[in-house]
């Protein structure tokens, strides 16, 4: 929990950043928008996506664009799941990335958008249960287990999907209880057997993949992870053309609850470097695949909330908003994110909780010092909404927000706010 003193927490964004999403909230409330609202734009995901190509570059990597087939390159996969945002798909589709999805919806939704099966990566667990609907030729599919690999291998060869294997190295748990693992992908030894099974089948066996999870805090984890399945390949007789390492590179400017950068630790270049070294571990290694989502989008979005009221007691002010974490900031559970007036404010400051406007206590999406004139009417910004916002929206007692869409485009309204008869009408009389 955050202590009752007023602190100033250092979120470390740069000065830019403000100013600019500042601008793009006045636009939108300009134009009569309803709050709560998200407001995303793709300038941040494209500024992520430039640092994160820069390093591997400098590495020694070259990106992998269309078919160009350099030495050893990298690939980018879109993670669907973290911000499935129809306007983001069609714009990462126009800068020739491929997408990754983890479910028959996402699924649907990349087809819907446009992206050809040869640019869609599945992954997931039981996918054994929707994917044989899907007439698909040349999709990449990681398999997740024994039965999931049993049911979809004659369709693999029948279909041509360049298959891979997930691998649940020791660096992969469950972060709120290490001592057991995920339940996702082969363990090692099984991992082996399904390899065989897939060269003895002449399937087209391509991939090898592991995730570890969110906000991977060092270099070595990843490092460590690699090695792992280097030694299932060498034990399978295998030498994979493709490393799908997942996502996992830590999210800036987000402090954990306890007020600890998740970055502290982990830098691109050493990443770039240790991926470097790591693909000697792979005689046949043509390309390195990555499927950041925190990373590319946490930075892209906003959301903008209007205090309904204020009520003092027991030392705090407190705001209740239009919007909070039990509608749309989930995140706030584990996080904390800068929360400013899109109106500066220059009176003192006193500890404020900025509740949202459900009939729950757990609705509360900051506490930090605010300005004590802050009133009923004033808009809060809150920053880093880019990633798992949308797929974590509730409608809690009310409806799903507005979304706003920027891009070099400029801004766009692509979702309405949610009305009465869309929140009600989904009952059958």
């Amino acid at each position: 929990m955050l202590s009752n003193k007023p602190a100033k927490l250092d979120f470390g964004h740069p000065p830019e950043t403000i100013p600019f999403w500042k601008r793009l909230v006045h636009e939108a409330l300009s134009l009569s928008t309803p709050t709560p609202f998200y407001l995303f734009s793709a300038l941040p995901v494209a500024e992520r996506m430039a640092e994160l190509d820069a390093a591997l570059t400098n590495a020694g990597f070259q990106p992998a664009i269309g078919n160009r087939q350099p030495k050893i390159s990298f690939r980018h996969w879109l993670s669907c799941k973290t911000q499935p945002v129809a306007p983001l798909l069609r714009w990462w589709r126009e800068q020739g990335r491929g997408i990754e999805v983890v479910s028959e919806f996402e699924l649907r939704a990349a087809r819907a958008e446009g992206y050809a099966p040869e640019n869609i990566l599945v992954n997931g667990p039981a996918k054994h249960h929707w994917l044989p609907q899907f007439e698909l030729h040349a999709l990449a599919v990681n398999f997740d287990s024994p039965a999931e690999l049993a049911r979809l291998l004659p369709q693999a060869k029948k279909l041509n999907w360049r298959c891979g294997v997930r691998i649940n190295t020791s660096e992969e748990f469950d972060p709120e209880n290490p001592q057991f693992p995920t339940q996702f992908g082969f363990m090692p030894d099984e991992a082996v057997t399904a390899l065989k099974k897939l060269l003895r089948a002449k399937a087209r066996i391509e991939t090898v993949h592991f995730h570890l999870r969110t906000n991977v805090s060092s270099v070595r984890v990843f490092e460590r992870a690699i090695g792992e399945v280097a030694e299932v390949c060498r034990a399978a007789k295998f030498s994979p053309w493709h490393l799908d390492i997942g996502g996992g590179v830590p999210v800036r400017n987000v402090l954990t609850r306890g007020g600890k950068v998740y970055d502290g630790e982990f830098g691109l270049r050493s990443f770039a470097q240790m991926l470097r070294q790591s693909a000697k571990l792979f005689p046949s290694l043509r390309e390195i695949w990555l499927e950041n989502g925190r990373f590319i989008s946490t930075g892209s979005g906003v959301l903008v909330v209007k205090i309904l009221d204020v009520k003092a007691r027991r030392g705090v002010r407190q705001l209740i908003c239009d919007g909070g974490r039990t509608l749309n900031a989930l995140m706030s559970v584990w996080e904390q994110h800068a929360l400013l007036p899109l109106t500066e404010r220059r009176s003192e400051e006193m500890l404020t909780i900025v509740h949202g406007p459900t009939c729950m206590a757990f609705d509360q999406l900051a506490r930090i010092p605010l300005p004590r004139s802050l009133k009923a009417g004033d808009h809060l910004v809150w920053l880093d909404a880019g990633a798992y916002h949308i797929p974590w929206e509730t409608r809690f007692s009310h409806g799903h927000a507005a979304v706003w869409w920027h891009d070099e485009r400029g801004l766009r309204l692509v979702r309405e706010r949610q009305g009465f008869r869309d929140f009600w009408g989904q009952w059958l009389p």
